[in-house]
């Protein structure tokens, strides 16, 4: 059984609706508490979505997916993240900052100084009802089990939205049977940049030449979106829940 983490984003349907078409059993997880190691319902779980950088951070600290996520993905439990469900693997994201390369958190969040903390690791604290709706934090931090940050596109066409040409690194499991260069689908305005280039599993271009899917262990995670990228997404995702 493969579990499915829902944090309110977008494309969840299309990536159940993938999985039914490859007959591997899935289903929304039903809170962080489904992925404790000793007791998980789950095999396998896949993080997808879309959205702010901070803003989806915020939600799944919140929720408490964060920490349930990271002990999952140090126990080296299967894990497939798509989209934000790649750049929240990171340390740190262009996204969260302002031109001043201040963090902005988002509407619900609060000054530090408020005392109102969330949880400590990721920077975030809960703002009081009557507070600001936009205010500053020193730093935004993602779930960090990836050393390195995302970057926003130099180039002026940004978001990149549509098919584009990947490049495998050999021996990639998830790729295994595809051909060199697959076209997968893309929408984004952010790119992977990990430092340790030992976790780079693909790549393509768009204004630079980027890290467009990581592997570590039984870690992995995508930019694209596989759920949309028709048979070669298919392969992709069969590769993985097969692994």
């Amino acid at each position: 059984m493969i579990g499915v983490i829902d944090y309110g984003a977008g494309n969840l349907g299309s990536v159940m609706n993938a999985l039914k078409r490859l007959s591997v059993p899935a289903r929304f997880a039903a809170g962080p508490e489904e992925l404790l190691i000793a007791s998980s319902p789950f095999e396998k779980i896949i993080f997808p979505g879309d959205g702010h950088f901070a803003t989806a951070m915020a939600s799944i600290t919140r929720s408490g997916y964060s920490q349930a996520i990271k002990e999952w993905i140090q126990a080296d439990k299967p894990f497939l993240g798509i989209c934000i469900g790649l750049q929240l693997l990171f340390e740190t994201s262009d996204e969260a900052r302002n031109r001043h390369g201040e963090a902005v958190l988002p509407d619900n969040a609060a000054r530090p100084d408020s005392g109102e903390c969330i949880d400590e690791d990721s920077g975030f604290f809960l703002a009081d009802p009557a507070g600001s709706p936009s205010v500053y934090c020193s730093e935004v931090r993602g779930l960090s089990v990836i050393p390195g940050t995302v970057r926003r596109f130099p180039g002026r066409k940004v978001p990149q939205i549509g098919w584009n040409q990947t490049t495998a690194r050999s021996g990639s499991k998830i790729f295994r049977g595809l051909s060199d260069n697959s076209f997968f689908y893309y929408i984004h305005s952010y790119y992977a940049d990990p430092s340790d280039d030992s976790v780079r599993a693909a790549q393509t271009e768009y204004y630079v030449r980027y890290c467009c899917a990581v592997e570590r262990g039984a870690l992995a995670a995508v930019q694209f979106h596989p759920e949309k990228s028709g048979a070669a997404g298919l392969v992709l995702l069969r590769n993985w829940t097969e692994e």
